[in-house]
């Protein structure tokens, strides 16, 4: 029984010594084999009795591998994150942590109760690999990086390797996302792009690795509400999505808080979610060859390196302001800003779902308030070098100027910053 995953042994001496294991492991074949006879020891070794088994760690530096008694031997079995392919086997003797990760996690299930069975001086329910060393080959199917980039090399009848890391499957007149990506559980990077990808499944979420997703010449004309929510708001840190067909991003698209680089380029978006000040990691963004007419009001409170907005159709700033106050507030308006000023958890489980909407849409005044249906709209000029370190012009003209929208939660407010506005 053999299963490919990285391996780190580490003396159990290291943390009495002061010392700090080197926190990295190396691809290896970890194999439950029959413990050796009595003639295949060296003088003086200890025997084992027979129908044992022993647990073998074979790398690629070292193909006869070290071998590990494990009968009586299993000190401990730290199995908290096995679902993630991830375990550690404390030994007795040699008092060492053999630290497993990147394996498939029901074959990791399956090996780890052969190996209670072992220690237990039972009966493996399994067939025992020898003890011969193990062949090149099987290390060449523990691959981390896959590229594809004709249609011709795509894998039909057989599956993507568990272990892969990096996958990029580009020119292959892709329609939709191959379900089997999404059990790649250690894939930490994506890359689809130049397929005929229409819409993405929420299950993407399900890779809670994924650091960096390219999307981009595809077909998409959105981006799903779910996927906003899954578990990729604390992996992904790239997101390409040029050359589709997006009008719109969801507000919750803003939930992406490790997000570093976001390209947008020639798509057709009307606005950015104007709650874009929330992607504070943000450094990188492109969003040139759109149809923006202005940039939501928190675009201010981005800090970024590189900003392109060139070829976007941006207004000229309203001179009149659109006034919708109501005085005094309704009881449903100054709940709902209690609720956003002191922070209070809400959800659909506890409100209406239209409440949600409502409280996931609130405006920041330039004071710090929140409005909801009574406010004052107005339009400002922004220079991007303001927040940007490098700045692509947006026009042939040369301006680095660009439309802003603010908002006003009275009329005091308004009047407080009227020189702003144009």
């Amino acid at each position: 029984m053999r299963l490919p995953c990285e391996v780190e042994v580490r003396s159990c001496h290291l943390p009495t010594l002061g010392l700090k294991s080197r926190g990295k492991g190396v691809r290896a074949v970890v194999s439950l084999c029959q413990a050796p006879s009595k003639n295949e020891l060296q003088p003086g070794a200890r025997t084992e009795t027979s129908g044992c088994a022993c647990l073998l760690v074979s790398t690629m530096k070292d193909r006869q591998g070290t071998r590990y008694r494990l009968r009586e031997n299993i000190e401990q079995l730290f199995t908290k994150f096995v679902d993630e392919g991830k375990a550690t086997v404390r030994l007795k003797e040699p008092p060492v942590d053999i630290c497993l990760s990147k394996a498939n996690p029901g074959n990791l299930k399956t090996f780890l109760s052969a190996m209670r069975l072992a220690h237990r001086g039972s009966d493996v329910n399994t067939s025992l690999s020898t003890l011969k060393p193990v062949k090149t080959s099987e290390f060449e199917k523990f691959k981390t990086k896959m590229i594809i980039t004709s249609k011709k090399d795509y894998p039909l009848s057989k599956n993507f390797p568990y272990s892969l890391e990096h996958l990029q499957a580009s020119h292959c007149r892709l329609a939709r996302v191959d379900m089997r990506m999404l059990c790649l559980k250690s894939l930490m990077k994506l890359d689809l792009s130049h397929n005929c990808i229409k819409k993405l499944p929420a299950t993407i979420g399900d890779l809670t690795h994924l650091q960096e997703l390219n999307l981009s010449d595809n077909q998409l004309a959105s981006f799903s509400v779910p996927l906003c929510k899954s578990t990729l708001q604390k992996s992904l840190q790239s997101l390409d999505l040029s050359k589709n067909k997006i009008k719109a991003l969801p507000v919750q698209f803003c939930q992406f808080r490790e997000l570093t680089n976001l390209n947008l380029n020639d798509n057709e978006l009307i606005h950015l979610p104007f709650k874009i000040g929330r992607l504070t990691n943000l450094r990188f963004l492109s969003a040139a060859r759109n149809k923006l007419r202005n940039l939501p009001c928190e675009f201010k409170m981005l800090s970024l390196e590189y900003l392109d907005l060139f070829g976007n159709t941006f207004e000229k700033p309203e001179v009149l302001p659109i006034i919708n106050l109501q005085v005094p507030l309704t009881l449903l308006e100054a709940c709902e800003q209690s609720v956003l000023s002191y922070r209070i958890p809400y959800g659909p489980d506890i409100i209406p779902y239209h409440l949600c909407q409502d409280l996931d849409t609130a405006k920041t005044c330039v004071c710090g308030r929140f409005c909801l249906q009574s406010f004052i709209q107005g339009t400002t000029t922004m220079n991007l070098h303001s927040l940007a370190h490098t700045v692509v012009l947006i026009d042939t003209m040369g301006r680095t100027e660009a439309p802003i929208i603010s908002y006003f939660c009275s009329l005091t407010c308004f009047v407080n910053s009227s020189d702003m506005l144009k």
